[in-house]
């Protein structure tokens, strides 16, 4: 008999792993709040490097989008790994690593050096990410996958919009370095726990690792990030980007095509047959892109044009974590009860009202009426957030559960970095038509020019939700004909 397909043990017959399931759980969170926490951590702190390090704001955005290149480059292989020679396992190296990268980094006195220590981090991270959705569908029973699964999309979505706003109060209090250096110690806590309450791996593929499509991916995501980052600073019409986002294009219709006829693919592309799955995913990287569109602007917004300082607008920036975190489970609850769809389209609806007050805003907008708007797009995020990820994990069979988790985390991780790509490049270019010359950072004594620009990105992103809600209105439509 194929051993794929014969009856094995699972973590659901072993009672003493059913005991501590949710000490299992609060481990891979710990890991997914850092994780992905570290993915927007250093935005409210790149005016601080920049100054300390004496570098153009242009150029201290690889220390973000290095973290996010790495993570999109490497999750679907170290997902397949995991599949491989089990998902604990590489889960438990991936700790180890990310939590080594987070000390390395605060360490770091020079741009190269903190790059480098970014993508140890990132490599890290990639591994606990690719892993985490499959290992809780393994260890939790049926009636509390769901549960389980939304509470690491609650986390998820969390650390990646928390990060500006416990950013702003650690660098005030304690220094840039400390945003990298507070994983250290929760890190290895974690790995502790960890190491106490992971169970061993039961199941492992016998299949060998898509070494050609592992290569075209990293590949393919190399020439699309290179092409759209360098383009901000050189200029999109110059002949080097123009080359690697074309070769970009190449390189993902050669993917597509290998994979799709290989046994044991990199991506499993059977799941996009599914409207629904693919129509949820689409809708959840819109939101990720909206999203990291407020997360690059805000903090500057917030320090450089309202004055405040690091801490006071990073408390400012709490708002939107703070009102999601609170939200999302009453979201998640409810989808159970009345259905995903209806949740997600209002949470769109609520997200396009509130980026179109943010593109209102002005020099000197009082913070209250900030406050508001910020905590309105909290209120979305949400809204939207738990109940979209249950429809992308409840579209796909069990079998399939891992990949699916490996796909949302790249997609979102994709839409991370087109969102800062989309904000800087939208910014700059109305800052430089506004001021006669090409301009790639915040211009002493001009305001204005940064605030024409912000108004454009938060309408841009008003307009991404909008498509987001169009596409969701459509599938709660499709809902309840089939009632």
């Amino acid at each position: 008999m194929n051993k794929l397909n014969a009856p094995r043990p699972t973590y659901q017959d072993d009672p003493s792993i059913q005991k501590k399931r949710w000490f299992i759980l609060v481990v891979l969170n710990l890991f997914t709040f850092m994780s992905t926490l570290d993915g927007s951590i250093v935005n409210i702190a790149l005016p601080v490097i920049s100054k300390n390090l004496d570098l153009p704001v242009a150029q201290t955005e690889w220390v973000v989008t290095s973290y996010l290149m790495m993570i999109c480059a490497a999750i679907l292989f170290f997902g397949k790994l995991g599949d491989i020679v089990g998902k604990i396992k590489v889960f438990k190296i991936g700790m180890i690593i990310f939590t080594a990268g987070s000390l390395l980094c605060g360490f770091s006195g020079s741009l190269p050096l903190l790059i480098i220590s970014r993508l140890v981090q990132a490599l890290g991270a990639s591994m606990t990410m690719a892993n985490n959705q499959g290992i809780v569908t393994d260890i939790f029973p049926a009636k509390e996958r769901g549960k389980a699964l939304g509470l690491i999309g609650t986390f998820v979505s969390l650390g990646s919009i928390a990060g500006p706003s416990l950013g702003g109060i650690i660098v005030a209090g304690l220094g840039w370095e400390y945003i990298f250096w507070v994983n250290v110690p929760v890190g290895i806590i974690a790995i502790l726990i960890g190491w106490r309450v992971l169970p061993k791996d039961l199941t492992k593929l016998e299949v060998r690792i898509d070494k050609t499509g592992s290569l075209l991916f990293t590949l393919f995501i190399l020439s699309l990030f290179a092409g759209l980052l360098l383009g901000q600073q050189v200029g999109y019409d110059d002949i080097r980007i123009i080359g690697s986002l074309i070769a970009a294009f190449l390189i993902l219709i050669s993917f597509l095509w290998i994979e799709s006829r290989k046994e044991a693919p990199l991506l499993q592309m059977t799941l996009f047959k599914n409207p629904m799955f693919s129509l949820s995913i689409l809708c959840g990287f819109l939101v990720f892109v909206a999203n990291f569109c407020f997360n690059i602007i805000a903090p500057f917004y917030a320090q450089s044009i309202l004055n405040l300082s690091p801490s006071h607008a990073g408390l400012l920036l709490m708002l939107f974590p703070i009102i999601m975190v609170i939200v999302a489970p009453i979201s998640g609850a409810l989808s159970d009860k009345i259905g995903s769809e209806l949740l997600t389209f209002a949470g769109l609806v609520v997200m396009v009202i509130a980026q179109i007050g943010l593109a209102q805003l002005h020099q000197g907008s009082p913070v209250i009426l900030v406050g508001v708007w910020i905590a309105m797009l909290g209120l979305g995020s949400g809204l939207f957030q738990s109940p979209n990820n249950s429809l992308v994990m409840s579209k796909v069979p069990r079998t399939q559960l891992g990949i699916a988790g490996s796909i949302n985390s790249l997609v979102r991780n994709v839409g991370m970095v087109v969102g800062i790509t989309v904000a800087t490049t939208t910014l700059f270019g109305v800052m430089s038509s506004k001021a006669g010359y090409r301009v790639t950072g915040l211009i002493p004594g001009r305001p204005d020019l940064f605030l024409s620009g912000m108004h454009i990105v938060f309408l841009a992103s008003a307009s991404i939700c909008f498509a987001a809600a169009l596409l969701t209105g459509w599938r709660l439509w499709m809902s309840r004909l089939k009632q």
